[in-house]
């Protein structure tokens, strides 16, 4: 399982779309995101897409550089995802689950907008707000994770405004529930397996993902907090 807001369920939709256009052997896919390890080594190896993946922290580079081994041949970098090495129209496709959903959001998509070729395409899933008002321990846990999610409703204007045709929209808010459970059972054991060096050293961590867990499966943030996916081609 695919351990992001969205799970398997935005990769299934790509590949959906991928096995009915058939892409070409050695086509160039970015994936962006912490975490994104297993979607780059699917997707590369399942339709032969030469692959990059990019984050924007070092331990996520470090991680990423241990799960993936040298056969899969793909590229691991670290970059600013509103300020990257690549060329203009560098690539066929672009994947991004809930790694864009920042406050530099504008940037970025500006960024992938230009590296993406013409009539490339842009999966991209993306935290929303359910309601266009949240209130303030809803607006903390962005504010924490410098997070400026765009109203649910208005996420598919939000791209066509930006030159996207928008291929497919499919609304994932019900994948979040098993998302944060999962994250709070997987802290559990993490934290058991902890010396405590290491409880001390990830304490703020620690304390913000369990914040933000017991935030939505027990305060009532799901009420205000949803994810869509989206795939999108550029104009």
């Amino acid at each position: 399982m695919i351990l992001l807001p969205g799970l398997d369920k935005q990769m299934s939709r790509i590949k959906a779309y991928l096995l009915e256009n058939e892409p070409q052997a050695g086509e160039k896919l970015l994936v962006a995101g912490s975490a994104s390890e297993k979607i780059a080594m699917h997707l590369s190896e399942k339709f032969s897409l030469e692959c990059s993946l990019i984050v924007e922290d070092y331990e996520s580079q470090l991680n990423a550089n241990m799960l993936i081994e040298t056969k899969d041949k793909i590229l691991v970098s670290l970059m600013e995802f509103d300020n990257t090495d690549f060329a203009k129209d560098h690539f066929d496709y672009i994947y991004a689950q809930a790694s864009v959903s920042s406050t530099k959001r504008n940037k970025i998509i500006k960024e992938f907008k230009r590296i993406l070729k013409v009539s490339g395409i842009f999966s991209v899933g993306e935290i929303t707000t359910l309601q266009k008002e949240c209130p303030p321990f809803v607006k903390n846990i962005f504010d924490s994770s410098s997070m400026l999610p765009l109203f649910h409703d208005e996420l598919s204007n939000y791209y066509t405004e930006r030159g996207f045709e928008v291929v497919e929209e499919v609304d994932l808010t019900s994948t979040l529930h098993i998302y944060f459970n999962k994250n709070r059972a997987m802290l559990d054991v993490q934290y058991e397996e902890m010396s405590k060096d290491e409880k001390i050293y990830y304490k703020k961590l620690i304390n913000k993902i369990s914040h933000e867990t017991n935030a939505y499966l027990r305060h009532g943030a799901d009420k205000f907090i949803g994810f869509k996916s989206l795939i999108l081609r550029k104009k």
